[in-house]
């Protein structure tokens, strides 16, 4: 692992935390392994501990220098410092892990690194899970030999290899811990309705609901869908500089966050909560003398902000200020005078922090059936990293749960497709 990627050390996440309880588990009782082979179901959305949650007062003013802390230039022109390719000895380590466990004929969902061990591997995977965690936030591999190893085995490989950062979370009402982000046709004007990372259009800056994203590239579009990243750090100190205002209403809960049907029974179809928050206090939390306490970290996505019209025009919940319209496109404005751009060739991958890091892509266009290309196609890991192994201290109900966050409709077993459906 270049030193220049990863500059630290960190345990990597523990495969023997007791199974505990949470809002969707009765307290007391375990999971059905037959619907969820490795004993924890995800816990889903939840809205915030509003009590846990500061003013704005409470906010820096600037946040100063740190690993969290970057600008675009310090990156574009030294790929090096952000981007690892694979060995032919990593390589291999990680194909005899993956013909392993095949072989054992376990399934996909209950995969983890006790399952598939990758030990020479094992030191720089958790300095770059403290990386991602703790530093700049992303990190881009390369060489995944995918043409090579086909759907199946890339698909072990990467989710095997994403354990070791965090575990795996349901990405939708499907249950889909393994995501394809892929054209499927879908209406991407039926924002109330369609996830857009089925469709081919632009995906303005936002963070999903997991600590950690992983995309893998299988397949490249004719043009488009590229990525950017933007550093949250220098977003809030462009925004306390330049734009205080929005800064404030950021922090404030009275942003409705809209679920798309996928809710569990009893629960409401849309989530009330911040845009910036600062990480609570926690008495039970590890030490880690690297962590900034109370650091700025951001959950936001405009597609299922903007989409809560059917509610709003039955004065079920308020519609959009004109105040809240300004501060959601002055963030995305900021976010693109800032942002570091890349793009993903075919077996790349791209970790990104969801805490600390918000990501776009650009409107794509795939090749023409005609042509025998292709659709653009990448594997998607939704991973968590709960407080009690070192992630983010968060606000919310499930805060230490091992696969917080994510989303789960009742008891929708996960599954791992090898393909879009």
């Amino acid at each position: 692992m270049a030193p220049t990627a990863v500059n630290s050390t960190a345990l990597p996440p523990s495969t023997s935390t007791p199974v505990k309880p949470h809002p969707h588990q009765p307290p007391g009782e375990e999971v059905d392994r037959s619907i969820f082979p490795d004993g924890f179901k995800t816990s889903g959305q939840h809205p915030p501990l509003y009590d846990k949650l500061y003013p704005y007062s409470s906010f820096p003013k600037h946040i100063g220098g740190g690993p969290t802390v970057w600008s675009a230039e310090e990156y574009a022109s030294h790929p090096e410092r952000w981007t690892h390719v694979f060995s032919e000895a990593e390589i291999a380590e990680l194909s005899a892990a993956a013909d392993a466990f095949v072989a054992q004929e376990l399934p996909l969902t209950g995969i983890n690194p006790s399952n598939f061990p990758l030990p020479t591997m094992a030191a720089s995977l958790a300095a770059m899970r403290n990386e991602i965690l703790n530093g700049k936030g992303f990190i881009l591999y390369k060489g995944f030999p995918v043409h090579e190893w086909g759907n199946h085995k890339s698909a072990v490989a990467y989710v095997g290899l994403g354990t070791y950062i965090g575990y795996p979370v349901s990405q939708n009402g499907r249950g889909h811990i393994l995501g394809h982000v892929k054209d499927l046709g879908e209406d991407s004007t039926q924002i109330d309705k369609v996830r857009i990372y089925r469709t081919n259009a632009r995906q303005f800056f936002h963070a999903d609901d997991s600590d950690v994203v992983g995309l893998l590239c299988v397949a490249r579009a004719q043009y488009g869908g590229e990525s950017d990243v933007a550093c949250v750090h220098q977003v809030w100190n462009i925004l306390q500089a330049e734009y205080p205002d929005v800064a404030e209403l950021l922090t404030k809960p009275v942003w409705y966050f809209d679920r798309k049907g996928e809710v569990s029974k009893g629960e409401e179809p849309y989530i009330r909560a911040a845009v910036m928050y600062l990480e609570p206090s926690s008495s039970d939390e590890p030490t880690n003398p690297e962590r900034q306490q109370h650091r700025v970290y951001c959950k936001w996505d405009p597609y299922y902000v903007r989409s809560l019209s059917r509610f709003s025009d039955k004065g079920i919940i308020p519609p959009l200020s004109a105040e809240q319209v300004h501060a959601l496109e002055t963030l995305e404005a900021v976010c693109n005078r800032v942002k570091l751009h890349m793009i993903l060739d075919v077996g790349d991958i791209q970790f990104l922090s969801n805490s600390h890091v918000l990501h776009a892509r650009t409107e794509y266009r795939d090749h023409p059936p005609e042509s025998g290309m292709p659709r653009r196609h990448l594997m998607r890991l939704w991973l968590s990293t709960p407080a009690s192994e070192g992630g983010w201290t968060l606000p919310f109900p499930d805060n230490n749960e091992r696969k917080r966050g994510g989303i789960q409709v009742d008891d929708t077993p996960p599954v791992a497709r090898l393909d879009a459906d």
